[in-house]
């Protein structure tokens, strides 16, 4: 099995990265890497619960003004149609996302006015509890009345729900309340590494039985090791795609660059924003000794990787990228 001609030839879709958008920071440095990876699909994170929620509206504005102008590599797209012809174009097909509820200040007519700015899917709390429900590191209260209303019109608009980051109770009963299919952008089975923000069999169970996709990541810390490989994000995979069948598995690898700081001081190094909040990452979860991300240059290694497992070509087409491909064409309005 040629496993590079699998990786040039299918759709290569990354539901999720992992650096922190700064509405002054440099763009074409931070979007490079994916482009010689040779994705075709990126959901750029615009903002989570860390930040003000003011501030994901500022980092929407600032991309849609300046990815045109300083990363022409990119095509802002808004629909299924728009990421094949950016494919057919040469060029990486960019929508977005938002990691924690509250970017919507409280307001379920929020997730309207935010996905006719390109957000494509939302994930309920990062880490942390909010107004819509548990996050993975916090009391697993679950999800609130707010938090049913606000996948009622996810749900309506075509707004993907994810379940990333979020407590076990919330995710199960957002899984039996969504009428669409429903993801874990970028999480790690449990099974294998026992860490909070990984994800039970159960609830991969319960997202593959709505229709959806559990999107693998890269993050040493949730793969079990001190640096990220590719062959244990093929051994997550496979064990999901043990549980589930083949065609409800993703990679996202959540990768975030190092990158200069903006004009507003900040930087989007993930290892510095986890040392100045520890609230977010609870010291004693492993964060604090620091964690490594699988370049996302490296994913064609994974396509060999997987092919090694197993997987068929048909398989590893659909987990770079058909997969994901099918949950936004059932979705997306």
């Amino acid at each position: 099995m040629d496993a590079a001609a699998i990786y040039r030839d299918s759709l290569v879709w990354d539901d999720h990265c992992g650096f922190e958008v700064l509405p002054d920071a440099p763009l074409a440095p931070l979007l490079t890497p994916w482009r010689e990876a040779g994705v075709d699909y990126l959901s750029i994170n615009v903002g989570y619960d860390v930040k003000a929620w003011t501030r994901t509206i500022e980092n929407i504005a600032a991309l849609r003004r300046r990815l045109p102008l300083e990363a022409p590599f990119c095509r802002l797209v808004s629909s299924v149609a728009d990421i094949d012809a950016a494919r057919a174009e040469g060029k990486l097909a960019v929508t977005f996302d938002i990691e924690g509820m509250d970017a919507l200040n409280g307001r379920a007519d929020m997730v309207q006015f935010y996905y006719d700015l390109g957000v494509r899917h939302m994930l309920f709390a990062y880490n942390r509890n909010n107004l819509a429900g548990s996050g993975c590191h916090d009391a697993d209260t679950g999800l609130t009345g707010f938090g049913r209303q606000v996948i009622d019109e996810m749900n309506r608009v075509g707004m993907v729900v994810d379940c990333s980051h979020s407590g076990f109770k919330t995710t199960m009963a957002a899984m039996e309340r969504s009428s669409a299919p429903v993801v874990f952008s970028h999480s790690n089975p449990k099974a294998l590494v026992d860490h909070g923000r990984n994800i039970t069999d159960e609830q991969i169970k319960g997202c593959a039985a709505t229709g959806g996709v559990i999107g693998i990541n890269g993050v040493s810390l949730f793969l079990g090791e001190e640096t990220a490989s590719p062959a244990n994000v093929a051994r997550h995979a496979a064990y999901v795609a043990e549980l589930t069948g083949p065609e409800h598995v993703g990679i996202s690898l959540d990768y975030a660059p190092k990158t200069e700081a903006s004009d507003m001081g900040e930087t989007s190094d993930v290892s510095e924003t986890i040392a100045r909040d520890p609230y977010y990452w609870p010291p004693g979860t492993g964060y604090e000794k620091g964690v490594t991300y699988l370049d996302i240059r490296r994913l064609p290694e994974v396509a060999q990787e997987l092919a090694k497992t197993g997987f068929t070509e048909t398989d590893i087409a659909g987990i770079l990228g058909g997969n994901f491909k099918r949950v936004a064409q059932q979705v997306w309005k």
